[in-house]
């Protein structure tokens, strides 16, 4: 009945969130959050393959609550913008241009469509990313190298995850799909950089045991109340930390709340921000093309 790439529900959740079919087996099926970084599996007879004007009516939905939160963050980078001309200016009392050293982003993700969404909106945003896609089990033994090789001011741990009740209570970690992977990813970066103001993480996904990943090292993480995250929530977490003065620590309720989530689903600590601002700017260099938002 079902093949790779089927929009599909879950019948016994109330068709509650839009999957789709990853893998069919033989009595399961595996499934992956169309907006949203859950990994689920479903016998073949709850699900409800979506119709069009169904589909069409879902797609239109996420597309205005992502929509949303952009505009909310183009607000928001142009107040911190606003602040920044003031600063580099002493107070507009000088007219010299200033640029901008952009951060660089490693973003490690599970899944290759929603890295796609992410590199889309990475570059909405003007920020500068390195996007590799990963399995999750195998994240811890190749971020070492990446970020040797990239030398990242930000890495983003992510894909799909999930709990379970049925494998243990909330603090097992063996209840959770991918938790432990990405917890051991966050360690395995941390001995590289241990420093959370010199190299900043984000990690987690839907559900994630979010105590283990902050305990290994993440200034960010999902998810506080095991609820699900949307696929785009780290870029927002990523721009803001990106475009706060270095200067300055970001609130934590500063850096969630452009979110699609906000704090059920996603947590940290005071994190400093990574935005350096130079003089004198010139024109022929064309230092800071790649790092404004438009």
């Amino acid at each position: 009945m079902f093949v790779k790439g089927d929009l599909v529900t879950r019948s016994s959740y109330q068709h509650d969130v839009l999957f789709r079919v990853q893998e069919v087996q033989e009595n399961r099926v595996i499934l992956y959050g169309e907006d949203i970084r859950l990994e689920a599996d479903a016998s073949p007879l709850d699900l409800v393959k979506v119709k069009s004007e169904e589909l069409k009516r879902r797609k239109q939905q996420a597309k205005e609550e992502e929509e949303y939160s952009y505009r909310l963050f183009r607000q928001d980078y142009q107040l911190m913008r606003q602040k920044r001309d003031y600063d580099a200016s002493s107070g507009y009392q000088h007219e010299g241009a200033y640029f901008q050293l952009p951060s660089r982003v490693l973003h490690l993700d599970g899944d290759r469509l929603y890295l796609k969404k992410c590199i889309d909106l990475y570059q909405q945003l003007g920020l500068q990313v390195h996007g590799i896609h990963l399995n999750e089990k195998d994240m811890p033994h190749q971020v070492g190298d990446l970020i040797d090789k990239i030398n990242p001011d930000i890495v983003v741990i992510t894909g799909h995850d999930s709990y379970s009740k049925n494998k243990g209570e909330k603090q097992d970690l063996r209840a959770y799909r991918h938790s432990r992977y990405f917890a051991e990813t966050v360690r395995e970066a941390r001995r590289k950089v241990p420093h959370l103001d010199q190299m900043i993480i984000f990690a987690g996904a839907c559900q994630s045991h979010f105590e283990s990943l902050i305990r290994a090292g993440s200034n960010f993480a999902s998810s506080p109340t095991r609820v699900n995250i949307h696929a785009l929530d780290p870029v927002y977490i990523v721009a803001k930390i990106s475009y706060t003065p270095f200067m300055e620590k970001a609130n934590v309720w500063d850096v969630l709340r452009n979110t699609m989530t906000g704090e059920k689903g996603l947590g940290g600590v005071e994190t400093r921000g990574l935005m350096r601002t130079g003089m004198p700017y010139q024109k022929d260099e064309d230092m800071d093309s790649e790092y404004e938002l438009e």
